[in-house]
């Protein structure tokens, strides 16, 4: 078992209240973010943060602005249809790469016969 020494300072009663402020007070709340910062000030000091404010980071970078805006605005579910087209593209570019081949091909069998 461990032992722990406690140190206790003791004052007389006369100077007790000399080295210790007994007086009551009353914590002054916190106002909520809205009641001190509107949206227009919040975006004027934004621009004037811009380039202070780091790019990547788990928290109070631009990364983490982005992370939550886009989670609030939804922007993931763009993301399918996104991906649908991308595929579609790539479909298409692969069929218009095989018919050039394609055209190559017959212009070739063509000069091969003229000659």
């Amino acid at each position: 078992m461990a032992n722990y020494q406690l140190n206790k300072t003791v004052y007389p009663k006369n100077i007790y209240e000399n080295v210790i402020d007994t007086s009551f007070t009353q914590q002054q709340p916190v106002l909520p973010l809205e009641d001190t910062i509107n949206v227009g000030q919040f975006f004027e000091l934004y621009n004037k943060l811009f380039y202070d404010i780091p790019t990547e980071g788990e928290i109070n970078s631009h990364i983490y602005l982005i992370q939550k805006s886009g989670e609030y605005v939804n922007i993931g579910a763009n993301n399918e249809e996104i991906q649908a087209l991308l595929d579609e593209i790539t479909s298409l570019q692969q069929d218009n790469l095989k018919l050039n081949q394609q055209i190559l091909n017959m212009q070739i069998s063509s000069s091969n016969l003229n000659t």
